[in-house]
């Protein structure tokens, strides 16, 4: 079963916790990139964002779930800068589900790419 702990009271888009309790399946999704399935790579965090989202449904959809099943995403941004479109993009994407949330301005791995997205989904 899962229980969603309350909204951020400021209406931020994401919880402040969920509890999973038994029997009920965990995925773990290593952190996705903005690398498109042909390789390509786009230069803008918009269409970072989006492929990286897109990535991620994709490797949940490897376990049958969506994005409806995630519990807990940690977004890496490069820049503080992207964090008000990296917000957008997201509500967006989640079209109102509202997991708990962490966002982290960091040094990532390729100097291209502009954000990082790990998640853990529940079902």
């Amino acid at each position: 079963m899962i229980i969603p702990g309350p909204l951020v009271p400021d209406g931020g888009g994401y919880r402040h916790s969920y509890e999973i309790t038994p029997p009920t399946r965990l995925v773990f999704v290593s952190g996705q990139i903005p690398v498109a399935p042909d390789g390509t790579l786009p230069t803008d965090f918009a269409t970072q964002c989006r492929q990286t989202w897109a990535n991620l449904a994709h490797a949940l959809a490897q376990h049958e779930m969506d994005l409806s099943n995630l519990v807990k995403v940690t977004t890496f941004l490069s820049d503080r800068a992207h964090r008000a479109e990296n917000s957008t993009i997201r509500r967006e994407v989640l079209n109102g589900h509202t997991p708990a949330l962490t966002v982290i301005i960091a040094d990532i791995f390729d100097d291209a790419w502009l954000l990082e997205i790990e998640a853990i989904a529940a079902g």
